[in-house]
């Protein structure tokens, strides 16, 4: 399955890339640049590039079409190869890619709607979030399921259900993080609504509702790091060596985004190098979902062996 793996890694390259542009459409002020046109840009396939609010949006939009058309090659290639173990039946690659199949069309016709009715409402960022975050676990699990399972030694891919569930708390939190994250960038105001790092305008209890929606934010980030580095520490601590590395990233990659927040807060950094904080939440969401499937893959494998050797007892005992 070395086609297919390779395919939706470089889907998701297209599909990680899609997000991070799309912060740049929303920080330059581009969504607008095609005019009310959809699929087509200003009345043209190929417009001309006239415009740098244009030049944003269209090519925007062209790697939003490279990217279903690789999601669609990527269901095709699934299909062809149906016979294939691994590849047709739950737990199967090929339900996994016809689910993204099914979000990248979501997501078209979300787009489309977007430009066609202007909606800017809450409502409509926080779908489109969730669109896309959900496309991204998605290409993770094709990834995963294309990936040729090797068995492992018991004591070697030991992973505990404590850990496993900590993991999906922290995929949980990151993804509440993102919508409030999305949240400010859009709410009016909220956006530059505190001043200073960590408190907001020095105050412990923001005053405005602009400053609730971007403090709330801030919590919920700090609680994510909490957890993040406890979970790393944890799991150093248990020996879990499967899932170790992904932990550790994890928690590197959300000390990296509070350090790049503060410089933004008390920087005022330029409009290009905001969407780096855009990037790296998407890591960090994206190594999250990894250390999530992996924790489960192996603690799956940590559970049939016990059960196996509860089994075994019984029959020992009845003996």
């Amino acid at each position: 399955m070395s086609a297919l793996r390779r395919l939706a890694w470089g889907t998701l390259v297209l599909a990680f890339g899609q997000i991070v542009f799309g912060a740049i459409v929303r920080i330059t002020g581009s969504g607008m640049g095609c005019g009310d046109h959809w699929p087509q840009c200003a009345g043209y396939w190929i417009p001309p590039l006239e415009r740098p609010d244009l030049i944003i949006e269209v090519t925007h939009r062209y790697i939003a079409a490279t990217l279903t058309i690789a999601i669609v090659a990527l269901l095709a290639l699934a299909f062809v190869r149906r016979r294939t173990p691994g590849i047709a039946g739950v737990g199967g690659v090929l339900r996994a890619a016809l689910l993204a199949a099914a979000l990248v069309v979501v997501a078209a016709l979300f787009g489309a709607a977007t430009v066609k009715l202007e909606l800017t409402n809450t409502a409509v960022i926080v779908t489109h979030l969730s669109i896309a975050m959900s496309l991204l676990a998605v290409l993770l699990v094709v990834i995963q399921r294309s990936t040729e399972q090797h068995p492992v030694p018991t004591a070697e891919s030991h992973v505990s259900l404590r850990t496993l569930r900590a993991t999906y708390s922290a995929s949980v939190l990151v993804f509440i993080a993102l919508v409030l994250g999305a949240l400010t960038a859009h709410v009016p105001g909220a956006n530059t609504a505190c001043g200073g790092f960590p408190l907001c305008d020095g105050r412990l209890f923001p005053s405005i509702p602009a400053q609730h929606v971007q403090y709330t934010h801030r919590v919920v980030a700090l609680l994510v790091l909490l957890h993040t580095g406890g979970l790393a520490f944890l799991v150093q601590r248990r020996g879990e060596a499967p899932v170790l590395s992904l932990a550790r990233l994890t928690f590197a990659a959300v000390l990296l985004q509070v350090l790049i927040a503060a410089f933004l807060v008390e920087l005022n950094l330029p409009l290009v190098l905001r969407s780096l904080h855009e990037a790296v939440g998407t890591l960090i969401w994206l190594c999250v979902v990894s250390l999530t499937l992996v924790a489960r893959r192996h603690a799956r494998h940590a559970r049939r062996a016990e059960l196996a050797s509860r089994v075994g007892s019984t029959a020992e005992v009845r003996a």
